[in-house]
């Protein structure tokens, strides 16, 4: 990869250049971190033309490499105020690293209102007004339709929601995957700045292009590859569980634990479990049939497979990448005990184009302040689908659960800088709480996801109910992370190469043998605290101290049943997350 292409909307200038030599030896969130420090003032306003987008694929995209099709996206976030790396699965990611493309920089903002979509192929790249029939409202299901129709069915799409149009804080980047249906870079609100931007899509026609990326040293790179492929399917979370149940699979896990966060975070358990659980799902999957998928792939070369077809009754197609975060939300969180009501929730919020766990966890916020009834499914599909209006319900809840909190005059507002805490209550999960209050990103699970060794046993265990050890884990989990977000590759390949060590050495064997270079284990590590050192950085100069590294007060002092547990680490010790 060595285009470094540059799109910017002010002039509608395109400039396609060779790598910066800075940025040739980086990659996905080390690339987009460092570039967003580089040349994103600290203190703009995240929707106003000093903000930059940049789109890149990692290390490993565009090889066999199992699981190797995730996209890293980069921006300062409208949501948190701090700098943000969101990722996707989808066929964006492959797509332009066998197309050449080392990243994509979204600048600048059009004077006019109109909107437009970047379309980029092996000639070049040109801007094209946005058909009006995908704009004010349009779904993003049906704007998939319309852009392949005109683009070509084969094609990879960026895509900003009515969400995004609209510039709220919850807005994703929606990427069609290899059946056309959708997965989204989530977090941040990342669709609200290329909203912003006036770009409504960016299409890749990679016609053309390579069947695949470069390998400096073929045999050694297939070699590694099917040693890390081995790992994957040996181990019994991403060989078994997560294809069998999906990542709804730790409901039940989480319920029994006392973990699961429940009613607007007043508990850690529900009686209901069994209505919304990974089980469950795959059994109404198998039952109904049709259109249903068991187990199915974010993207080409996935063999985790953690993510499914979710049927109505009559077998047909509802939605797909059907998550415990939003499972947790919806079911436990807002008390929603039809799954399909669910499903129908999380399809809609893929249709606005809103980040799915942050609405979610709005969506039980309101129902704790009043604006919704408690457990009614109907009534929060109404209010989610006002988004595409947008009603002032519709900007409520699109604004994020720090926003309905305070609107609703609410202490108990689950966020960290601004963003929804997800699926583990902290105060049950210690070291996913500290993850949650020092991540660089707001409350993010996935920058350090400590419930693999706190309760799934995965790279040894750490008792979640106590504070021995948690530090360390928080800390080398996500350092680990953010060398992985660089990779390209599915964060779940953590379960296999925490335990396997031969899955390790082989990663490592792989970007080496990619190359022709040769990485230890130590310049990984290296990598990661690097990544969150600049990301940290840009965080200081945006305003941001160690005091906002901190959880919600009223988790300190209201005990989560059935533990009757508090978050007890001092503001001293949160601090030595990132003393290293």
């Amino acid at each position: 990869m060595n285009k470094f292409i540059r799109v910017n909307m002010t002039t509608r200038e395109v400039a396609m250049q060779e790598t910066p030599e800075k940025y040739a030896g980086l990659a996905g969130r080390a690339l987009t971190s460092t570039f967003v420090y580089d040349e994103v003032k600290p203190t703009c306003h995240a929707l106003g033309k000093n903000n930059k987008l940049i789109f890149a694929p990692g290390f490993l995209s565009g090889t066999t490499a199992a699981q190797s099709g995730r996209i890293s996206v980069g921006a300062k976030s409208p949501l948190t105020g701090t700098i943000k790396e969101s990722n996707s699965g989808g066929s964006f990611s492959q797509k332009m690293a066998k197309m050449g493309i080392k990243a994509l920089v979204i600048e600048g903002m059009p004077a006019d209102d109109k909107f437009y979509i970047v379309k980029i192929d092996m000639n070049g790249v040109v801007l094209d007004e946005a058909p009006a029939e995908i704009l004010n409202g349009c779904g993003n299901h049906e704007a998939i339709k319309v852009l392949s129709a005109k683009y070509g069915d084969s094609v990879g799409i960026a895509l900003a929601g009515p969400a995004g149009e609209y510039r709220l804080p919850t807005a994703n980047i929606s990427f069609k995957d290899p059946e056309g249906h959708i997965r989204s870079a989530g977090r941040g609100g990342l669709g609200a700045v290329l909203g912003s931007k006036k770009v409504k899509a960016i299409i890749l026609d990679d016609t053309g292009a390579p069947l695949s990326v470069p390998i400096a040293k073929p045999e050694a790179f297939q070699a590694a590859a099917k040693a890390f492929a081995k790992a994957l399917v040996t181990h019994p979370v991403t060989g078994k569980a997560l294809s069998a149940y999906g990542t709804d699979v730790l409901i039940n896990i989480l319920n029994e634990a006392g973990g699961l966060p429940a009613k607007n975070f007043t508990a850690g358990r529900i009686e209901w479990n069994d209505n919304i659980s990974g089980e469950t799902m795959n059994a109404t999957i198998t039952e109904r049939g049709g259109e249903g998928k068991v187990s199915h792939g974010c993207h080409t070369g996935c063999i985790i497979r953690c993510s499914q077809w979710y049927p109505d009754k009559n077998g047909k197609y509802i939605t797909s990448g059907f998550e415990y975060e939003t499972v947790w939300a919806l079911g436990a969180d807002a008390g929603i005990k039809d799954l399909d009501d669910i499903a129908y929730l999380d399809r809609a919020m893929d249709d606005v184009g809103v980040d799915s766990i942050d609405v979610s966890v709005a969506i039980a916020t309101a129902m704790a302040g009043g604006l919704l009834p408690f457990g009614d499914g109907k009534a929060a599909l109404e209010a989610v689908k006002q988004i595409a209006v947008p009603t002032p319900m519709g900007r409520i809840l699109g604004g994020g659960t720090a926003i309905v909190g305070k609107l609703c005059g609410l202490f108990r507002t689950a966020v960290v800088k601004d963003q929804a805490i997800p699926a583990y209550d902290p105060r049950a999960v210690k070291g996913v709480g500290l993850t949650y209050a020092t991540t660089p990103m707001g409350a993010d699970h996935t920058a350090g996801y400590a419930v693999a060794t706190n309760i799934l046993k995965v790279g040894g265990y750490v008792d979640p109910l106590k504070k021995d050890g948690q530090v360390e884990l928080s800390r080398n989990l996500q350092i680990a992370t953010a060398a992985v977000d660089s990779t390209g590759m599915c964060l779940f390949i953590a379960f296999a190469i925490l335990d396997i060590p031969e899955g390790f050495n082989a990663l490592v064997d792989m970007i080496n043998a990619r190359y022709d270079l040769a990485l230890t284990a130590d310049d990984v590590t290296a990598l990661g605290k690097s990544v969150l050192k600049t990301e940290r950085a840009f965080n200081a100069a945006a305003g941001f101290t160690n005091a906002h590294d901190r959880l919600p007060e009223f988790f300190e002092y209201e005990p989560c049943p059935p533990h009757n547990v508090v978050w007890d680490f001092t503001p001293e010790e949160i601090d030595e997350v990132f003393n290293f």
